[in-house]
């Protein structure tokens, strides 16, 4: 046999190899991002509602950002609220109910009384990918019920730990009345003190209509906001919470909203 005969074959099927792994690994990073569980985006929300709009700012036609905090409340929260009650802004709190909401609940209750939205962010923090069904659903009525104990108001809107959810999850948050709710900006502010950082990273990623997450437990992001809030109106934005990028759609129970 011509050596290039013999040498031509093992290159045919090496490309063929290759080609057939390279579909293998295309089909398999699509299996891997497809979501298991309804979702929509503020922006798709509000294109398939109608009415109008309670208070005086429609994301409809104004340039919106919504700013949430998870973790809290902490020791830093109430300079935080100092901060926004001089911008006359209203954010969204995922509060959580372990060494949080249990020990703090004057700030809890300070957050509602100067008109924040407040979402439950679990009790423990843990995923709730990971857990039984009754362990999931207690992280969440648990939080709810003391969220409701303190402000009188129980809360629509959840943030899943890590943003890890299911169909599992969508289901119990259905039968709890609460939608869920991810983001589009992260400053990953757990891993720097920098402020200047931190509002870097948040200017960098934000668009219209997205969700900025922040952390009001950690030392460098309280510092950071006022320059945040500062460069977002400079650039157009109004600042709004959750619910109100969603107007006039209602959150629905179950729901993942993320921009």
């Amino acid at each position: 046999m011509p050596f290039h005969t013999r040498t031509r074959r093992p290159r045919i099927l090496f490309a063929a190899a290759t080609a057939v792994a390279t579909v293998l690994a295309v089909v398999l990073s699509l299996a891997l991002t497809v979501t298991t569980y309804d979702h929509t985006s503020p922006r798709a929300a509000r294109a398939k509602a109608s009415g109008s709009v309670a208070g005086d700012v429609d994301c409809r036609t104004v340039k919106c950002v919504a700013l949430s905090f998870d973790g809290g409340p902490s020791p830093t929260t109430p300079r935080l609220l100092d901060i926004l009650q001089h911008d006359g802004l209203h954010a969204t709190f995922f509060v959580q109910g372990k060494g949080h909401i249990a020990r703090y609940p004057d700030i809890l209750r300070r957050i509602s009384d100067e008109g924040h939205e407040i979402g439950d962010h679990t009790w423990n923090h843990r995923r709730l990918t990971d857990l039984s069904k009754a362990d999931a659903r207690q992280e969440l009525t648990r939080t709810q019920d003391a969220i409701e104990q303190i402000t009188g108001t129980r809360p629509v809107l959840m943030r899943p730990p890590e943003g890890r959810t299911n169909r599992k999850v969508a289901a119990i948050c259905r039968d709890l009345g609460l939608a869920q709710v991810l983001w589009s900006v992260t400053a990953k502010d757990y891993e720097t003190t920098d402020s200047a950082l931190i509002t870097k990273r948040v200017l960098d990623q934000t668009h219209r209509d997205g969700i900025i997450l922040l952390h009001d437990l950690h030392k460098g992001t309280v510092p950071a906001v006022p320059g945040i809030i500062k460069a977002l109106e400079q650039r157009g934005y109004t600042i709004v919470t959750v619910s109100q990028l969603l107007a006039p759609a209602k959150p629905l129970p179950g729901m993942v909203y993320r921009p």
